[in-house]
């Protein structure tokens, strides 16, 4: 017969701490740990009076529960920002980061989303079940219909970071044109009058690809100088290939979409013989650190965006006032650094 040993039962599970167990730790009232943990200023409380009620808090290990907290604010605190469709670089990164902290400052919780597959109004029906107060959609895909069932939801304000308007929403325009027209205009006045155009070949990257293209054929318009399209996927082995036909082309300037593309062209240009600026002149856009550590140094354009402070505040103001008519504003701008590249 096979003893079984006796095994000691399971220790009940710990009680989830609440705001009345902290306003007994603290010596208030659960009115007092309502103010202080949920940063109310309309109530003046005590420094010292705060302090002790954070420490009790942490001592217990108690968090506001966030749904009840919607519920007596008549709205969440959440901003609801879908993971961009297309690859981001160092530059947009920090900007979302910048952004992140910004909202947090203002008490708002960033929830990043996923996009799983889903895109426009699909994906704003799934967006909407969080009931987010506030949507910051980056690129394109989203429609009037879609902005009207997020709203429908909750959300007071929905807001595009991307290269057109949609009804509804506050827009924040990215003319990536303007990157395109600065870095052609440069090539010309450097001299160069038979240009290659870098076109990534990455999924997503179209809508600031595209763009671009456009904008360095509008700054080169009667001008007689050429413009050549130059589709090129991120990796070495085709930029080796672009570069074996480089003569062939006979390019004497490339605008290579990016710094990263830049720095990738530049590398097997170089590995081919090709004599930079004074064959061809190579200019990116980002102004990485890493370009300015290459030599010859990476002449770029830099993109001058709003400071996530300023997108913040813009978000919370809407919020405020959710009444008020969404406006369109333009948010990129653009300068020329010329280095030893070009």
């Amino acid at each position: 017969m096979v003893q079984i040993p006796n095994t000691p039962p399971p220790a009940p599970p710990r009680s989830v701490p609440t705001s009345a167990d902290v306003a007994r730790l603290a010596g208030v009232s659960r009115a007092t740990v309502s103010y202080v943990l949920n940063n109310t200023s309309a109530v003046r409380i005590s420094e010292p009076t705060r302090r002790r009620v954070h420490e009790a808090a942490k001592e217990l290990g108690y968090v506001p529960h966030a749904a009840a907290r919607s519920l007596r604010a008549g709205h969440s605190r959440m901003v609801l920002m879908p993971a961009p469709d297309f690859p981001v670089g160092p530059l947009y990164s920090r900007f979302l980061t910048d952004l992140q902290a910004a909202l947090a400052r203002l008490d708002y919780t960033v929830v990043q989303y996923g996009t799983a597959g889903r895109h426009g109004d699909e994906a704003a029906r799934a967006w909407a079940e969080l009931r987010p107060v506030a949507v910051l959609v980056p690129g394109s895909g989203l429609g009037p219909h879609g902005v009207a069932v997020l709203k429908r939801s909750g959300a007071r304000a929905v807001v595009t970071l991307g290269p057109e308007t949609v009804e509804g929403a506050y827009a924040l325009l990215m003319e990536h044109e303007a990157v395109g027209r600065s870095a052609g205009a440069h090539l010309h006045d450097r001299g160069r009058r038979r240009i290659g155009v870098v076109v990534p070949r990455e999924p997503g990257l179209e809508v600031f690809s595209a763009p671009r293209l456009e904008g360095v054929r509008q700054a080169l318009r009667g001008t007689g100088a050429t413009v050549t399209e130059l589709p090129l996927a991120y990796d070495e082995e085709a930029a080796a290939r672009l570069a074996a036909r480089w003569r062939d082309l006979g390019l004497d300037g490339v605008f290579a979409y990016n710094d990263e593309y830049a720095m990738l062209l530049m590398r097997a240009l170089q590995d081919e013989g090709v004599r930079i600026p004074q064959e061809t002149a190579v200019v990116g856009a980002d102004d990485l650190m890493l370009g300015r550590l290459l030599r010859p140094r990476l002449s770029t354009v830099r993109l001058r965006l709003p400071s996530g402070r300023e997108l913040a505040e813009l978000v919370d103001r809407a919020v405020r006032d959710p009444g008020a008519a969404p406006g369109t504003h333009k948010v990129l701008g653009t300068t020329v650094i010329h280095r030893d590249s070009s």
